[in-house]
């Protein structure tokens, strides 16, 4: 008799942008999606500001506590009942959205099963692509713009922008392992969080994925 499959393989991409920003993510299939949130969120470099759901065969799932109030007469389906395991041998993908007002949607495809020995206790990132924008610059549709005034010295909006993304910001930056440590720290308690990229050293370029 095999052993149990026991994790699960994502590949997440952020929609409407180009070059793609993604994850490809390994996790327990024992996880609730209301975990899988918070590993999103750490994944993206996102700061669970704003509101957020999953979208999974025309249902919708969240927190009906906060999404059934003032959100249309859809029902929200409790994320907090449902497993990556609920998925295994479905041939799926599905969507969450984070953000209702930038609607930043991301495409998360089931890759694959594992048997893993031991079950690793932490959700980690394999490999990715680009950094996640920065929280409420107007979504897809605005971030190129966002990145054109950044690179633009003179541009009006230059250095308040600059100031909002912490003072530095790398569309193609990527470090897998400060993304895994920011994974980690998701689940702890009283952790300093990291809201910005890290600026580069002198001398040095920041990290950048494929």
């Amino acid at each position: 008799m095999g052993q149990e499959r026991n994790a699960v393989r994502l590949l997440v991409t952020l929609e409407d942008i180009d070059p793609p920003i993604w994850r490809r993510l390994v996790l327990p299939s024992t996880w609730t999606l209301d975990r899988l949130h918070l590993v999103l969120q750490a994944a993206f470099s996102w700061t669970d500001s704003h509101l957020h759901e999953f979208h999974i065969g025309g249902l919708r799932y969240g927190n009906p506590e906060i999404l059934d109030i003032g959100f249309g007469n859809a029902t929200t389906f409790d994320y907090r009942t449902v497993r990556m395991a609920d998925f295994i041998d479905r041939d799926i993908a599905f969507t969450y959205v984070y953000d209702f007002g930038d609607n930043w949607r991301h495409r998360v495809v089931l890759e694959d099963i594992l048997v893993l020995d031991p079950l690793p206790r932490h959700a980690e990132c394999l490999e990715g692509a680009r950094a996640g924008p920065p929280d409420d610059v107007g979504g897809p549709w605005s971030y190129p713009e966002f990145i054109e005034t950044l690179q633009d010295a003179e541009h009006q909006d230059h250095a308040s922008n600059l100031r909002w993304a912490g003072g530095h910001f790398d569309p193609e930056w990527f470090d897998l392992a400060l993304i895994n440590k920011d994974i980690r720290n998701t689940f702890r308690a009283n952790v300093r969080r990291r809201w910005h990229q890290p600026k580069p050293l002198i001398g040095k370029s920041s990290k950048r994925g494929d």
